[in-house]
């Protein structure tokens, strides 16, 4: 048996090294707390909801608190997967408010487990492959010029500058919409965030 003296020495020793290694882990805790704040903070806010630029398409948007709809309706078609992966891909995001937009019974309608492949459509004409910032999607435009893009789904998708700079994204249906947010960094991508829902023919 060790001596008291010992013993309390061993016992303040361990509590010294405890609380130094407790300083040490909150140490590395802030520092991923700096690092993440830090990488949130080269993007631009969704919903209220930061977006991390070192998380992938999927997990960003399941965060967004406007885009419930997009999320389920990517889960529905199986696509989670595919956009969770290495990519990279730019997917045009519409939000809830688009998504309600659109006809009465429509989601309802394309949510049903008859209509996936017609809903997977809709959804992969919102995915152009590589990461295309605003910048790339409205190169060299000026007045009423167009850049063409093909989509996921095989589709097109036209972009239009306007004259305040911003970006316009028209469906093959001819519908424009706004990209609200835009440059929205992920790991595997870019998402911007527009005010319509893309439909092909």
């Amino acid at each position: 048996m060790l001596p008291a003296a010992e013993d309390e020495a061993m016992s303040d020793d361990m509590s010294g090294d405890m609380s130094e290694e407790a300083m040490s882990d909150d140490g590395m805790a802030d520092d991923m707390s700096d690092e993440a704040m830090a990488d949130a903070g080269e993007n631009p806010m969704v919903g209220g909801a930061a977006m991390f630029a070192n998380q992938n398409i999927i997990e960003n948007a399941v965060n967004s608190p406007i885009h419930t709809t997009l999320v389920a309706a990517v889960k529905q078609a199986g696509l989670v997967e595919t956009l969770s992966g290495e990519g990279p891909f730019t997917v045009f995001a519409p939000t809830d408010v688009a998504f309600a937009a659109l006809p009465d019974g429509t989601v309802e309608t394309v949510m049903m487990d008859e209509n996936k492949d017609q809903l997977t459509k809709i959804l992969t004409a919102h995915v152009i492959p590589g990461r295309l910032t605003a910048a790339d999607l409205t190169a060299g435009l000026s007045g009423n010029q167009f850049n063409n893009f093909t989509t996921v789904s095989g589709d097109a998708l036209s972009v239009q500058k306007s004259p305040s700079g911003d970006a316009y994204v028209y469906d093959e249906s001819g519908n424009a919409w706004e990209v609200t947010t835009a440059d929205v960094m992920q790991s595997n991508g870019v998402i911007h965030v527009v005010d319509g829902v893309l439909l092909p023919r």
